[in-house]
Order: C-alpha cells, then structure tokens, then sequence
C-alpha cells in the first residue's frame, strides 16, 4: 500500500530589503518578526498564519 506524503502548504519567499536592497529568503509563516541581516529594517511579521511582508517579494521558492 502506497502513502501520499503532502506537500507543505509553507514556502520560503526571496525578498529584497527596501533600504539597503539586501537579498534575503526568509520564510513564508514566520512566527517571530524578520529583520535584514545587513542593515537591520523589519522584513516580516507574525500574523497568525501568512506573514505581513514589508519588503519587495522577488520570488516564491518552491
């Protein structure tokens, strides 16, 4: 007998900082804020589900 294995509902998103215009993947569903990793500036928020993203989306990866 065969097992389906799902595929996650989560996926991890490019996005570049609007300050400082750093690359940075970061997750989709983050469960604590998100910040860039050159300069600092909030990325991502928690929401509860889906992150508010504050930055440009470059690329959803799969």
């Amino acid at each position: 007998m065969k097992e389906l294995i799902r595929e996650p509902k989560s996926k991890f998103i490019k996005v570049s900082c609007s300050k400082c215009k750093n690359n940075q993947i970061i997750f989709g569903k983050p469960a604590s804020k998100v910040v860039c990793t050159v300069c600092g500036k909030e990325l991502a928020d928690p929401s509860g589900g889906k992150g508010m993203i504050k930055a440009r989306i470059l690329e959803v990866l799969s």
